[in-house]
């Protein structure tokens, strides 16, 4: 059974494949396909994991 955050993870993760190969046919900054790439497929998923996860304290 697939966990909800692997699910987002998973999802995130193609997303920003799709948008870093779309930002390859617009722009040649390196800079900026990294950051989206990273952002859009690490970092966002994380964030979202991390809100929807409550604390224990």
């Amino acid at each position: 059974m697939v966990s909800t955050d692997t699910k987002i993870v998973g999802v995130f993760v193609v997303l920003g494949v799709v948008l870093w190969y779309a930002s390859t046919t617009v722009t040649d900054n390196m800079a900026l396909q990294g950051t989206i790439l990273i952002g859009v497929g690490v970092i966002l998923p994380t964030l979202i994991n991390e809100w929807r996860t409550p604390t224990n304290e």
